[in-house]
């Protein structure tokens, strides 16, 4: 039995214990807007005794937690802007990515949506990552209210009632006329607690996986990026698929590429090779277009990290290199690659270097470099100990599945943190920036108008992502 099918029968243990808590307790859930709530008492002894016994240290955490809330609305402003221009830019990847923009993240989101680019996101990861995630983020800002002499009348969790409310919301109910009557330095260090929580979170466990990283995973092979490619000009394709082109165009050349497998194309008088996904994928660069190069490793179809040549072991880009270095051109070779956690073998006769005459030739790129786009570049961060294009076997079974839970935990502890200081009404950040105006204005009636403003604003750039995400598939 795979781990899929364990995580779907937790699922529904979790399904059939919640409809019986939600049942047995259906007289003390209290439906409030979009939310049931289900209020206790909970850690509210702990968390004023905690808030008291601590005070200097918590209040120089306040002006922390400030700045950290300031520094993370300024980032997630830059990134909503920064969305936005990849939207409108670049319909192509916005329509390979598939995922709609506003899309909260839910088991098995990766997997439906087939993006490779992300590690599976089982039932499992979610429920721990929300317990882990949402009790240290109200507990602070209860922590913080207790600091500065906040009532704190109740503590629970709430439902999203959509579909099936298993969409889970830890709370920690504050007495608001309290609060209002609180400093505007209390009310901010209260607010921004919450996401201060989750920064200190996704930094405690990177520290974590770096650790169960560098002790459960070795160096076992090398991954390519892709096969090697030239940036050709369009003009000087003569031939494609041996139909002769005369003044080729990009037009020209679209037509003539066969949907499915390789087309042979010539350019210059050197051979190239070309898949219709790959050619679609760039549309016309200023009258130029990636080829890929007539190698030995596209025509091949190697797949996979490269893990053996002739029975050594690859553990590294430099070991790769040095070991294809001992052979000629015209010489076949063995590789051993791992792809989909299977073992693939080829024997693959190689070609001479088209840049670097009686060298070896096999045809795979390595690019190293930063992957583009946001997630690409969250990935980088969250996985910058690992050495770049390097293969890591687990040393034991569960290995994997334990790196990518905390591979999961830290990018949304970090983004749940940047979520939570956007400048909107449903958000701490939405009172945040409303506090700050009203500090600057010493005006509630031009922090109102600023916060409402701001709020219909972001809504609308939510709408208009939205429609740019429609529009990339026509």
């Amino acid at each position: 039995m795979n781990l899929a099918i364990y995580d779907l029968i937790l699922l529904g243990i979790f399904l059939i214990f919640l409809a019986v808590f939600l049942y047995k307790k259906r007289t003390q859930i209290k439906k409030e807007g979009f939310l049931l709530l289900y209020r206790t008492n909970w850690g509210i002894k702990l968390i004023n005794k905690f808030g008291k016994k601590y005070r200097k240290t918590l209040k120089i955490l306040s002006y922390v937690s400030i700045a950290t809330g300031y520094l993370l609305m300024t980032g997630m402003i830059y990134l909503v802007g920064k969305i936005i221009y990849l939207y409108v830019s670049y319909p192509h990847i916005v329509r390979a990515i598939k995922v709609p923009p506003i899309m909260p993240l839910i088991p098995y989101l990766p997997q439906v949506f087939s993006l490779d680019f992300l590690p599976a996101f089982y039932f499992t990861y979610w429920i721990i990552i929300i317990a882990i995630i949402a009790i240290p983020h109200e507990f602070a800002h209860g922590i913080f209210a207790a600091l500065n002499k906040v009532k704190i009348k109740k503590t629970g969790f709430g439902f999203f009632p959509f579909f099936l409310p298993v969409f889970l919301a830890a709370f920690v109910e504050l007495d608001e006329k309290n609060m209002q009557k609180k400093s505007i330095f209390s009310q901010m260090s209260v607010l921004s607690a919450g996401t201060f929580a989750n920064i200190i979170t996704a930094l405690l466990f990177f520290i974590i996986l770096f650790l169960f990283f560098s002790l459960s995973f070795a160096p076992a092979g090398v991954i390519f990026d892709d096969y090697a490619y030239d940036l050709v000009e369009i003009s000087t394709i003569s031939s494609v698929n041996g139909i002769s082109i005369a003044n080729a165009t990009y037009s020209k050349v679209s037509e003539l590429i066969n949907e499915e497998g390789l087309n042979k194309i010539e350019a210059n008088g050197r051979n190239y090779v070309s898949t219709k996904e790959f050619l679609n994928q760039q549309e016309e660069i200023y009258n130029y277009t990636f080829l890929y190069y007539d190698s030995p490793a596209i025509n091949a179809g190697l797949k996979g990290a490269i893990t053996e040549i002739n029975g050594i072991k690859i553990t590294s880009l430099e070991g790769f290199q040095t070991e294809l270095s001992k052979y000629s051109p015209g010489q076949k070779i063995n590789i051993t690659t791992v792809f989909e956690e299977e073992n693939q073998k080829y024997i693959i006769e190689l070609d001479e270097n088209p840049n670097q005459k009686e060298s070896p030739y096999l045809g795979v790129g390595f690019l190293n470099a930063e992957k583009s786009g946001l997630i690409g570049k969250i990935k980088d961060m969250i996985s910058s100990f690992k050495s770049s294009n390097t293969y890591y076997e687990s040393k034991f079974n569960a290995a994997l599945f334990i790196y990518n839970l905390l591979w999961w935990l830290v990018l949304i502890s970090f983004s749940v943190a940047l979520i939570n200081m956007l400048p909107v009404g449903i958000f701490d950040g939405g009172r945040f920036f409303y506090l700050t105006i009203l500090a600057i204005t010493k005006s509630k009636s031009k922090a109102e108008k600023s916060f409402k403003f701001l709020t219909r604003f972001f809504l609308f750039l939510l709408v208009l992502l939205m429609l740019l995400w429609v529009r990339s598939f026509f």
